[in-house]
Order: C-alpha cells, then structure tokens, then sequence
C-alpha cells in the first residue's frame, strides 16, 4: 500500500478534493474562528502589512480553507492571508468550505504553513510534537510521511527541550537550530544554557564556537573532590560562563591561603579569544 506523504499540496491530504476545479464561496470574516491548534506563534509584522497593501489592490488571490462550525467557520488554512484582510478592510474573503475531520485539521494546518511561509524552527519543532502526539505516530514514520529525512525531524523535536528563554532566542532568529543543538549536547544546566546563550549572541559566536564550548563542558572529568569553599566554586562557574573554557581555582581555601586560577585554552585562536574578554572587562 502507497504511504501518504504530507506536503504535497492541501489537496492531496482531502480525497476527492480539486479545488481549482470548484469555486469558493464569499464568507464574512467576522464568521471566521481561527485554528487553537495552528502551529504559528508568532506572524512576521512587517510581511503582514505588505500583503495586507497587496490585498488592497489585488484582492486575494488564493480562498483561504475553512469548516464549518455550528452556524459560522474555522479555518484550516490560510490565517496569515485572514488577518492581511483584516488589516486590508476587508469585509468577505473567498473560502473553501470543506468538512474537514479534526484528525486532519493539524495537518492542513502545518502543511500551508510549510508551503507558504517557513515555520521559525520552534514552531516547527512543536508542529512536528503535536503531529506525533495527534497521530499517535513515531518520528520515523513522521518524516516518512513529511518527505523528510528522520534526522531533520529528530533535530528539530530536540530543540523542545531547550529553556524557554533560548527557545524565545531561536524563535526569534538571534540563536541559530546550530547554537541551539551545541548546548543541548553540552551537560552544562538550564541556567547554565540560557547563560551561554546570551553570551553567544553578546559576542556573535560561530556555530564552531558553540561547539567547541560544548566539547569542552563535556570534557570535564567527574571525579571525588573534597569540600570546597562555596564561594570559590561559585566564582569558577562565573569565570567558565564568561571565558566559554574550563577554570580552575586550586587552593584559595581560608582568608589567608594562596591558590592558583587555572584557565583552559585550545590553541592560539582561542587563547586570543579568551584574552581578548578578559582585557574587554578590564576597561
């Protein structure tokens, strides 16, 4: 039996639907709900303004897709064009009206997303969460459905487990999938990543630079240690956290007792890096 693949156009995923071939029907727009379920958080302003002007002189070229619901409309498909009418004065849009089960409402919904405008990655990330949690389905079977490779969407549900705070970073483009998977393969915290994450964006790392840092949070050998002063081991962690490296406070123990700061580099590069923050905090 052939497997359906998600993706291959709104049509595809309603049997026996051919939409160019049926006229849409002109909907108020005050009967219109919008999908709880839609995978968007968060629409571009300025894109939305463009097409709202586009839509003033044009109209909309494309119905969006809706269902009925009681004696008004949800829609399936087509929000970003929605609220440009809205913001275009509109007062009707042209609509499909097709009964649509709610075990493909999610669907529709990530696939017009995918087809007409790239999903921020976490919203990706979550589509795809809520396409596994709806169709009770693996993410193997997922991607095959998707046309995706499996990795593509393993990465992408991974970036769910970041802290809200770089999640909101990815979301809004500052911190690259890239940065995100680094500090997930790092042991460092959530307070820990969410740290890093600023200092990533503050200093404009690499990717590379990510991933080096996280190498070297991963290297730090577990090993029985006695009781160190608090104080002390709270000022290595501000020092790790600022330089990206592993730091080291030998001795130091007591008021009067001397010690060392042991500060990790990997080559001239990062020496120059490193001391490149630590001259920076001097002025």
């Amino acid at each position: 039996m052939k497997k359906k693949v998600l993706g291959r156009g709104l049509g595809a995923l309603i049997p026996g639907t051919v939409y160019s071939q049926q006229s849409p029907s002109e909907i108020d727009i005050d009967q219109i709900s919008t999908n709880p379920d839609q995978p968007r958080l968060k629409f571009d302003e300025k894109k939305l303004d463009e097409l709202a002007e586009s839509i003033r002189a044009q109209g909309i070229l494309q119905p969006v897709l809706v269902r009925p619901q009681g004696s008004s409309f949800q829609l399936v498909a087509g929000e970003r064009r929605l609220l440009a009418a809205q913001r275009a004065g509109l007062l009707k849009v042209p609509a499909f009206v097709r009964d649509v089960p709610d075990d493909r409402l999610l669907e529709l919904s990530l696939v017009e997303n995918i087809q007409r405008e790239q999903l921020n990655p976490i919203e990706e990330a979550q589509a795809f969460q809520n396409l596994v949690d709806t169709l009770h389905t693996t993410q193997e079977e997922l991607a095959g459905q998707l046309g995706k490779e499996r990795s593509t969407v393993a990465n992408a549900l991974r970036l769910l487990k970041l802290p809200p705070a770089v999640k909101l970073m990815v979301a809004e483009g500052s911190l690259t999938p890239g940065h995100a998977r680094a500090l997930l393969s790092s042991s460092a915290s959530a307070a820990d990543m969410t740290r890093t994450a600023k200092e990533m964006v503050k200093k404009g790392w690499s990717v590379r630079d990510a991933e080096r840092w996280a190498k070297r949070s991963q290297s730090v050998p577990a090993r029985a240690a006695r009781p160190q002063d608090p104080n002390i081991t709270a000022a290595a962690d501000r020092l790790r956290m600022l330089l990206g490296t592993k730091v080291e406070i030998v001795g130091g123990q007591g008021a009067d007792k001397a010690g060392q700061i042991r500060i990790q580099f990997f080559g001239q590069e990062d020496l120059i890096r490193i001391y490149g923050i630590i001259s920076e905090k001097r002025h």
